[in-house]
């Protein structure tokens, strides 16, 4: 049956011979997945694939890295982190090289291992890096309340959580379709998805697998012959019209909406996250009472055109020459999740 679903699929998407077709994974991790299932290499020319801004690590600006290698450095806070940060260039520097200066950094795997770090370093002032959409949140919000339950009083979290809805919005000209992330909608469910169709927004909820993307793909290019927006949850194994509620009650009794900045989008209103006002003594910038941090990113760097769909990473001119894994200058290139290094990895001059 998958093989079935897998061929009529890839003849829907080989077939297409209309007009250009401009369809934004706005997903990292579809990125990658779609580089490396070769899916990019049977989609006719007009057909394109555009990375959009769903790198939590890519989106996060500079000054948020400023304002970590500032705690390490100044307030001899530990800064415990997912590994793709330390290497993201800040106006100075990365928390790579704030650590070679004598910064104390951490690699951890998820909030709850920097909450438990704190508790078994109690001499420590700990400050956990909280990075991410709603996909990761709720682990942040448990951590601070968990941290709160125990009377810990040397844990915070440097939050740049941010929410998705407003982004689409921002960007639903970008494209002619979406693949929405489905990690996101498991949490929020389909609802924001399904709203958005009346403002002439389309998309498809898709998960990981070739099967799946595949047949994502079919559908958009046969709905948007139709000439209507539409919205399929292709994904219903994992995303319900409800997502779930108790990731939702938690993100909602620890944190509110606030303005955010994206890289490469700006400011955009109410498209992140805050701890509440119950909560600030675990807000790092409250309490180390940090001025507000413009950060300067490389004008050589492109990540904002890359995760606005307005260039591709090949367009950049440090694109594999002065930037690489090894040597970033743009945090799309240091993550896993990030297009340059997906297009890196995988071969800057395929179609799309």
């Amino acid at each position: 049956m998958a093989d079935s679903i897998k061929k009529t699929a890839k003849e829907i998407i080989q077939s297409y011979n209309g007009p250009q077709i401009r369809i934004m994974e706005v997903c990292g991790t579809h990125t990658h997945e779609i580089f490396r299932l070769g899916i990019r290499h049977i989609l006719p020319e007009n057909i394109e694939l555009i990375s959009g801004p769903g790198c939590p690590v890519c989106v996060t600006p500079v000054g948020f890295i400023d304002e970590a290698v500032m705690l390490a450095l100044d307030h001899n806070a530990t800064i415990c982190t997912f590994g793709d940060l330390v290497r993201v260039p800040g106006s100075e520097m990365s928390l790579g090289e704030a650590r070679s200066k004598g910064a104390k950094v951490q690699i951890v795997y998820s909030p709850i291992d920097a909450y438990e770090y704190a508790k078994e370093h109690l001499e420590e002032q700990v400050v956990f890096l909280s990075v991410g959409f709603e996909t990761t949140t709720p682990a942040s919000c448990l951590s601070v309340k968990k941290a709160k339950d125990a009377g810990l009083t040397n844990f915070a979290l440097l939050t740049a959580n941010k929410t998705m809805p407003r982004a689409y919005r921002i960007l639903k000209d970008s494209a002619d379709a979406f693949l929405y992330p489905g990690h996101v909608h498991a949490i929020i469910g389909t609802e924001l998805c399904e709203s958005l169709v009346e403002e002439g927004v389309s998309g498809v909820i898709t998960g990981f697998t070739v099967n799946e993307i595949m047949t994502a793909l079919a559908v958009v290019i046969t709905k948007l012959q139709q000439g209507r927006s539409f919205f399929k949850n292709c994904y219903p194994r994992v995303v319900t019209h409800e997502g779930s509620k108790a990731a939702q009650v938690v993100v909602s009794e620890i944190m509110e909406d606030c303005d955010s900045e994206w890289r490469g989008l700006g400011i955009i209103p109410n498209s992140g996250l805050k701890l509440k006002e119950t909560y600030k003594d675990f807000d790092a910038r409250v309490k180390f009472r940090l001025p507000e941090v413009k950060g300067r990113s490389n004008p050589a760097c492109r990540c904002g055109d890359v995760l606005q769909g307005k260039c591709k990473p090949p367009d950049c001119k440090v694109f594999g020459r002065g930037c690489t894994p090894l040597h970033p200058v743009g945090a799309c290139m240091v993550s896993n999740e990030g297009a340059c290094s997906a297009y890196y990895q995988y071969g800057g001059n395929i179609n799309g």
